[in-house]
């Protein structure tokens, strides 16, 4: 129960001819489609040979958690650093903190210089399958191969470990065998660059099987128990059945239940991951598998003398709220009242703007060469603020001077309406929170270069 699964032995075996199918012409494969494997613990393939040298060196090493809201939490993230820093001489072990709630791999590889290359870490975990969920696998593909090659294009030395979470949703297919779609299509991509991939999903599964554990429940009246006694590694809290209640809906582990079990598996997984492989860099990079893959990603700032904005616009301080959701992450924050506008040509394959989800929204009307579509800036959850993108167009025609006009909007969506039914008494106890319909923008997410005007 605790071993690696043979199927893992199968994949590696099988990275021959995986490699085989990706280096055709793009258009040999629909990139859409995924064969769903079996979910395994963990798979070994190239290790962490430089991550792991330097940390039983002694050396500073620094770890980058890039992913969403369950490593967002204080869970499974800062358990795991206090276990690498328990294996360093020095306990010199420091993270750099890259996961932002409600967001997956496509913002993730927009964002990969600014949350992540800049620190210049070690060892990257990139965890996006649960946000992946929905998402096509061409698309994942495209993020996920490009947030890999561009990692190893500018520091070549640094490992990277894919993490798959789970979610109550998931737990029928595990327990019949299949791993997310989302996982699959990671596995593929792992496979291909041999990099090495720990998944939570197989031990939750097990516990739900056995009785041991209950996918939502309340975290009150626990008490903790000796791991012997429910066969885990760690000490655990149960509730007064003796189950272990992973989270209170479904999705994001309690801290001391869910996230101990994750942070169990990555710890009994490490000590065979890490020793795999030779220390070295990891180039040279194969042919890509997905050709227009976003290893070329960029975020760039909104004062590029190529931007030209009119009507009410306000820079934003980043110390001020909400703005400051993007201090550290973003250049800048623009302020859009309505009729205010921003323009700006490029020649590329894809374009997003990195903006915020909120109370105090309103809706964009985005032309892009001459054809326009509204996007609105709030959603079901948003009683409060958030990062997000917003998308402005996707496979373009990437030798064409592509011109795109943001408008917002004088028009009031019926935000109530917009609402969860749970978050709807937020909205009656706060209307003046609601009530302004602006749009506060951070950069432009390009896979291409802006031209002049």
């Amino acid at each position: 129960m605790r071993g690696i699964s043979t199927l893992c032995l199968m994949a590696l075996l099988m990275g021959a001819a995986v490699t085989e199918i990706a280096a055709a012409p793009a258009q040999v494969r629909d990139w859409n489609k995924v064969e769903i494997r079996k979910p395994v613990d963990w798979c070994v393939r190239g290790g962490l040979p430089n991550f792991n040298k330097k940390l039983r060196a002694g050396e500073p090493v620094r770890i980058a958690y890039f992913g969403g809201s369950i490593t967002a939490q204080n869970g499974w993230r800062p358990q795991s650093l206090e276990y690498f820093r328990s294996l360093s001489p020095s306990r010199k072990a420091d993270e750099i903190h890259a996961a932002i709630g409600g967001t997956g791999s496509e913002l993730g590889a927009f964002r990969l210089e600014q949350d992540v290359l800049r620190h210049k870490p070690d060892l990257v975990f990139v965890e996006f399958a649960v946000n992946d969920a929905g998402t096509s696998p061409y698309r994942i593909r495209q993020s996920m191969e490009g947030i890999v090659r561009h990692i190893w294009k500018v520091l070549p030395e640094t490992d990277i470990c894919f993490v798959y979470t789970v979610t109550a949703s998931n737990i029928p297919d595990l327990l019949a065998g299949r791993a997310k779609r989302s996982t699959s299509t990671m596995e593929e991509i792992a496979d291909y660059y041999n990099i090495p991939s720990v998944s939570f999903e197989p031990e939750i599964a097990r516990l739900v099987k056995a009785g041991k554990l209950v996918m939502q429940s309340s975290d009150q009246g626990l008490t903790r128990v000796s791991g012997d006694a429910l066969n885990l590694d760690s000490d655990i809290a149960v509730d007064k059945d003796g189950k272990i209640p992973f989270s209170k809906d479904g999705v994001h582990p309690y801290l001391n239940t869910g996230h101990v079990l994750y942070t169990g598996v990555l710890k009994r997984a490490f000590p065979k991951i890490a020793e795999a492989g030779k220390p070295g860099p990891h180039a040279p990079l194969p042919a890509p598998m997905v050709k227009d893959n976003f290893e070329n990603a960029v975020m760039l700032p909104l004062d590029r003398k190529e931007v030209t904005f009119s009507g009410p616009v306000e820079k934003l301080p980043l110390n001020q709220a909400p703005a400051k959701l993007f201090q550290n992450r973003a250049p800048g924050c623009v302020k859009l009242s309505p009729g205010g506008t921003m323009e700006f040509k490029f020649k590329g394959t894809k374009l997003n703007l990195y903006t915020l989800l909120g109370p105090g929204c309103g809706v964009l009307e985005i032309t892009l060469d001459g054809k326009s579509f509204p996007r609105r800036l709030i959603d079901p959850y948003c009683t409060y603020y958030r990062l997000n993108t917003v998308a402005v167009g996707t496979n373009l025609d990437p030798e064409k001077v592509h011109t795109v006009k943001i408008r917002l909007l004088d028009e009031k969506p019926d935000k109530r309406a917009i609402l969860f039914e749970r978050n709807r008494p937020d909205f009656d106890k706060n209307p003046a929170k609601y009530q302004p319909i602006d749009a506060y923008i951070g950069a432009i997410l390009l896979v291409g270069e802006l031209v002049g005007q």
